[in-house]
C-alpha cells in the first residue's frame, strides 16, 4: 500500500545525519543498498559536473550550479535517508512526493534567499565603497546607502515568508521581482551584454516563473502550513 505523504512513516536523524555527511550512507546504515548507491553516484556525478563547470567557467558558474542543483540534491538524498518508513514503496520516488506536497522545494528557495541575504551584507561590509546599479545609475550618498540596503533586507523577508509559506512573501517577491527584470533590462540597455547581467536576467526569469507555478504552496497567516 502505497505511502500517504502526509504521514511518510517513522523518522531517522542518524540517517539524515550520516546521509549529508557522506550521500547514500544513510540508506546504507538501514539496509537500503540500491538507494545507497543510487544517491552516492548522483552525488558523485554533480560534483564532477561541478568541478567540470569550474574549470571551464570559472568559480561563479560553479556556484550557481552548486546552488540549484549540487545541494537540492545533497538535501533530497538526506532527507530520503530521514523519511525511513519501513514499506516496499519506501524510496526516492516517495521522498520525492513528500517533498513536493510539503513544499519543501518553496522552503529550500527561501534558505536560498536569507544566504544571498547574508552574503549580500558581507559584500556591503567589506567593500564600502561599492555602488549598485539601479536604472544605469549609481546613486551616492543616502540613495546609495538604501539602495545597497534594500538587497539584503527584502532577501531576508523573502526568505522567512518563504520558509513559512506565507502568501505576503509571495506578493513581495512578485513586486521585487518586477523591479529586478526593470532595473537588469535598463541595465542591459545602457552598457549592452554582460555575461553577469545576462545570466542575472535569464536565472531571475527562470526562478519566478517556477516560484509563479507553485503559488498555491503559499497560505494564508491563518492557514498554517504543512511540517517536516
Amino acid at each position: 500500500m502505497p505511502l500517504d505523504p502526509q504521514h511518510a512513516g517513522p523518522r531517522d536523524p542518524v540517517a539524515a545525519v550520516f546521509s549529508s555527511v557522506v550521500p547514500g550512507s544513510g540508506q546504507a546504515l538501514r539496509g537500503r543498498i540500491p538507494q545507497a548507491a543510487i544517491a552516492f553516484l548522483i552525488s558523485a556525478a554533480l560534483l564532477g559536473c561541478t568541478w567540470l563547470i569550474e574549470r571551464a567557467h570559472g568559480g561563479g558558474a560553479a556556484a550557481l550550479f552548486l546552488m540549484l542543483l549540487v545541494l537540492p540534491w545533497w538535501a533530497t538524498q538526506s532527507y530520503d535517508a530521514w523519511l525511513t518508513a519501513q514499506s516496499s514503496e519506501a524510496g526516492l520516488g516517495q521522498t520525492l512526493k513528500v517533498i513536493w506536497v510539503r513544499a519543501h522545494d518553496v522552503r529550500y528557495l527561501g534558505a536560498l534567499f536569507l544566504l544571498t541575504a547574508l552574503t549580500d551584507l558581507y559584500i556591503i561590509v567589506a567593500n564600502p565603497g561599492y555602488s549598485l546599479t539601479v536604472f544605469c545609475t549609481k546613486p551616492a550618498g543616502l540613495l546609495g546607502a538604501l539602495a545597497k540596503a534594500q538587497s539584503p533586507t527584502l532577501h531576508t523577508l523573502i526568505g522567512y515568508g518563504f520558509l513559512r509559506l506565507r502568501r505576503w512573501s509571495l506578493l513581495l517577491y512578485l513586486a521585487y521581482a518586477a523591479f529586478g527584470l526593470l532595473n537588469g533590462t535598463a541595465n542591459y540597455a545602457c552598457f549592452g551584454y554582460g555575461r553577469v547581467r545576462t545570466v542575472f536576467l535569464v536565472t531571475l526569469i527562470a526562478f519566478t516563473a517556477y516560484v509563479f507555478w507553485r503559488r498555491r504552496c503559499f497560505t494564508a497567516p491563518r492557514a498554517g502550513y504543512p511540517g517536516l
